[in-house]
């Protein structure tokens, strides 16, 4: 039987070959590091080779940068539309908050004047809201958020911190009506402050205007006078003011004289009225008016019993005269002022 022998390997030329090169780069290679080591001169080669490639980093980093970019864009546009539109919900909040303030602040000023109107004049009022207003040529009305549980009665004296307004026709458990003076079925007695002139003046349906009518030619009435109540029917206290004589034309007959008179009460506007509680006020007629007896010496015979009875305190009238079962529209027949001429049918 043959012996085994093992088989020989024969070098092949190109292995050799391959281990002298890796031994001669592994040289190379070792004498880079030591020469760097030394004289540090491939870091300079690494600079300038980092320098070529950087716009290479740079595109190569570009999609990324330009993604981050949009989406910091949507972000910070999507957090300004958030904070515009909380800005603008709290810049209206802040606009309905003033506007609030304002009205507020309108309805403080509004309750000091009447409060001061009270005061200066020392009066027993009472305090009543403005419920609803109708303020139609044909019906000049108030609805009053008061009414008899409260204290309210017919033919109770309505005041705002101008003057006169109207009075109390219809009384409910919790509310009331008020006729104003401009409406058209309504008149009331006043006088002239300045010379105590009586005359009649008339609603018309307008809230600006009240109407003095058949007024003598010959009497002292100017234009700027100062009208107010005289106490006359016992319906409206004296002395309280109604308006402003602004005008004065003939009328179709130019037998006596019109004049438009602007309300001292501000009728369509305001939250509160002052209702007038029984008792006389203390008011003081203007000096300037002349006593009783000149104002009856200087008219006819005929009327000084009327002069005599205006000036007297409402308070004195008969009682038929002050009974809130008679109308509350138009004063009393039996105490209208004798001193106006006859008056023609009211057109």
């Amino acid at each position: 039987m043959p012996s085994y022998t093992s088989p020989t390997f024969d070098s092949r030329p190109g292995e050799v070959a391959g281990t002298l090169r890796l031994l001669a780069y592994l040289a190379l290679a070792i004498a880079l590091i030591f020469l760097d080591s030394r004289g540090a001169w491939l870091q300079r080669v690494r600079a300038q080779a980092e320098l070529a490639v950087q716009p290479l980093w740079w595109l190569a980093g570009l999609p990324g940068r330009v993604g981050n970019t949009l989406r910091d864009d949507a972000a910070t546009n999507t957090q300004l539309i958030k904070e515009n539109r909380a800005l603008r919900n709290e810049l209206l909040l802040a606009n309905a908050r003033l506007t609030r303030f304002a009205t507020a602040a309108a309805d403080n000023q509004q309750l000091r004047a009447l409060l001061g109107a009270a005061q200066r004049d020392e009066l027993k009022v009472q305090l009543a809201p403005i419920l609803n207003i109708d303020l139609d040529p044909t019906r000049q009305r108030l609805v009053l958020d008061a009414g008899s549980r409260d204290g309210v009665r017919v033919g109770q004296t309505v005041l705002d911190a101008g003057g006169l307004m109207g009075q109390i026709i219809d009384v409910r458990p919790m509310h009331s009506t008020v006729l104003l003076l401009t409406d058209p079925d309504h008149a009331v007695p006043v006088m002239v402050a300045r010379n105590g002139v009586r005359l009649v003046a008339y609603g018309r349906g307008r809230s600006d205007r009240l109407e003095l009518v058949n007024i003598p030619r010959n009497s002292d009435v100017k234009v700027g006078d100062e009208i107010v109540s005289s106490g006359l029917g016992g319906r409206f206290p004296a002395g309280f003011p109604v308006g402003k004589l602004r005008a004065l034309h003939p009328d179709e007959s130019h037998a006596f004289w019109i004049g438009d008179v602007t309300p001292a009460a501000q009728l369509d506007r305001g939250r509160d009225v002052l209702l007038l509680m029984s008792g006389q006020p203390k008011l003081q007629v203007p000096a300037t008016v002349p006593a009783p007896a000149a104002v009856a010496a200087a008219q006819p015979a005929s009327a000084q019993a009327t002069t005599a009875g205006a000036a007297k305190p409402a308070a004195t009238a008969p009682a038929a005269t002050t009974s809130p079962s008679q109308s509350a529209a138009t004063p009393p027949a039996a105490t209208k002022p004798q001193a106006v001429p006859a008056q023609e049918p009211r057109r």
